[in-house]
């Protein structure tokens, strides 16, 4: 008898993780494009820092990435039990945030293109025209970038961990709970080894363009770090840019997504549009319109919000001032 049971309990335990693996599977299926917009925006909010600190810089924001899972996993276990209609409210909050930072950064951008971070490795010379690293009473730069990338990976995971919930809804509570927390770590680890090696890749063509020898395997590995050293640069560009749009793209799929009725509306919108148009074209508006149209939601939600922050901090502001003005002398 004590055997049968062994047998029974172990084939219960196999069954039990055929379906986490199956279901963890499915759920990093649907969550792909928000790990690849990750991707971009941690990678992103990396760049711009001195080489020596790129990797410290990346294991911060990963070590907050794992402090943010073990808020995030239990809290949406938790909501998902007791009160499931409160996800997507603040799923909403969290679109609006990413979209308001993104036109944050936009419009930085275009009022100050000359302003750039500067990090301060330990040992170096102080820059001349920087004092605020130097500055005890407030944060870095760097301190201030790695802060950044950790309350952007906070959203990020809450919306790849509400869409992992909603994969395994169906099953019972101890399997939700494993695929959630496998799909947790795999994402971390996953996100920030990408991020870890694509700052680094630099260092890596340049060990490789300096490579002696005359043989033929030599003189090949000196050309792929020349080839590297070439393309690196344009890539963390290129990131830098996919990791803003990727802001109103996440953002602004989160609010239409929440919103009762968007998709529907706008899935009958480029339907009604494309609707006489036939063959690849058809097919290729239909699979980018609605990309745009998140887009465009993720930009015009951003505008309001950063509106709204400035308004909120002028009145601030006077009230602050009025008030300190109005105080009796001493």
């Amino acid at each position: 008898m004590a055997g049968a049971s062994l047998l029974t309990l172990l084939d219960d335990i196999a069954s039990v993780l055929d379906d986490v693996a199956l279901l963890t599977k499915a759920a990093s299926k649907k969550t792909a494009g928000v790990l690849g917009d990750d991707i971009a925006l941690n990678a992103q909010q990396v760049s711009g820092v001195v080489a020596k600190r790129e990797l410290p810089v990346v294991w911060a924001v990963a070590k907050g990435s794992f402090v943010n899972k073990l808020i995030i996993v239990p809290a949406a276990l938790a909501i998902s039990a007791f009160v499931p209609q409160a996800i997507t409210p603040l799923l909403m909050l969290g679109g609006i945030y990413l979209c308001y930072e993104g036109v944050e950064k936009v419009v930085h951008s275009l009022l100050h293109p000359q302003d750039k971070a500067h990090l301060v490795v330990p040992g170096a010379p102080p820059p001349a025209d920087i004092t605020k690293a130097f500055d005890t009473s407030g944060p870095t730069p760097e301190e201030t970038k790695i802060k950044g990338a950790i309350r952007t990976d906070f959203i990020l995971s809450a919306e790849i961990i509400a869409i992992t919930l909603g994969t395994v809804a169906s099953a019972v509570f101890s399997t939700q709970a494993l695929v959630v927390a496998s799909v947790a770590l795999i994402m971390t680890v996953g996100v920030y080894g990408f991020v870890a090696a694509v700052v680094k890749l630099d260092d890596a063509g340049l060990y490789l363009s300096q490579r002696h020898g005359d043989g033929v395997l030599h003189k090949a590995t000196r050309g792929v770090g020349v080839a590297i050293l070439s393309v690196a640069p344009y890539l963390m560009k290129t990131l830098s840019i996919v990791g803003t749009i990727a802001m109103f793209l996440v953002g602004g799929g989160i609010l239409m997504h929440g919103i009762p009725g968007a998709e529907t509306y706008s899935h009958d919108l480029v339907h009604s549009a494309t609707s006489g148009l036939a063959g690849a074209l058809g097919s290729t508006i239909n699979w980018v319109a609605p990309t745009l149209i998140n887009a465009l939601v993720g930009i015009i939600a951003g505008g309001i919000a950063l509106v709204l922050v400035k308004l909120v901090q002028r009145i601030l502001g006077r009230s602050n001032k009025s008030g300190g003005s109005n105080e009796a002398p001493h």
